[in-house]
C-alpha cells in the first residue's frame, strides 16, 4: 500500500487537526485562542483560507488569508532575491618576474576593473628556467602588487610558491 502524498508548505483549512488555535484575522488583528471549527467558520465567512503559520507554538497560530496570493508573493520574493544575488568570480592575472613597467600597468588596470566588478583576483607569477634561482624577485613583485592595491583589496591568500609558480589571491574590500 502506498503512503499518502506529503504536502509541502503550511497546513490549511481542514488539514489543521488541533483542537484549539490562536487566530489572527485578515487585517492582522489577534482574535485570541478559539476552537479550530469556529476559526474555520470565520475564514469561510470572509471567503479566505485558514493557514497554519506557526505550527510548533502552543496553541498553533493560524491566520486568515488568501493562500494562493500568499504563495505567489513568496515566489516573487525568492525570484527577486535570486536576481539580486552576485556570484563572486575568481579572475586570474598572470605575471612574470621581469615584467616591464608598462606591461605591469596594463595588468594593474585589468585588476582595478575586476575589483570594481566585485570579483576576486588570483595573481600567478610563473618562473621559467634560471628565474627559479631568484624567487625573491617574484616575492618583491607580489609585494608591490599588494601595496598598489592595499586601498581597494585585501590579501586573502598570501604569496606562496607552488612548484614553478608563486600564487597570491586578493579580494575586494
Amino acid at each position: 500500500m502506498q503512503a499518502p502524498p506529503v504536502k509541502d508548505g503550511p497546513r490549511m483549512n481542514h488539514d489543521i487537526r488541533v483542537p484549539r488555535v490562536l487566530l489572527i484575522d485578515q487585517d492582522g488583528e489577534k482574535q485570541g485562542v478559539m476552537p479550530t471549527s469556529s476559526a474555520l467558520e470565520a475564514a469561510e465567512e470572509v471567503g479566505l483560507d485558514l493557514v497554519e503559520i506557526v505550527p510548533n507554538a502552543d496553541p498553533p497560530v493560524c491566520k486568515i488569508m488568501d493562500y494562493g496570493k500568499f504563495r505567489f508573493q513568496e515566489q516573487k520574493k525568492k525570484a527577486e532575491a535570486r536576481k539580486r544575488q552576485k556570484v563572486v568570480e575568481l579572475k586570474e592575472i598572470k605575471l612574470r618576474p621581469n615584467i616591464d613597467t608598462h606591461d605591469y600597468e596594463v595588468k594593474a588596470k585589468a585588476m582595478h576593473r575586476f575589483f570594481g566588478e566585485g570579483d576576486k583576483v588570483k595573481v600567478t607569477l610563473r618562473f621559467r628556467g634560471r628565474e627559479m634561482a631568484h624567487p625573491e624577485l617574484g616575492m618583491k613583485l607580489l609585494q608591490k602588487v599588494q601595496e598598489d592595491f592595499d586601498d581597494i583589496a585585501k590579501v586573502e591568500y598570501a604569496p606562496r610558491m607552488e612548484g614553478r609558480q608563486m600564487i597570491m589571491i586578493l579580494a575586494p574590500r
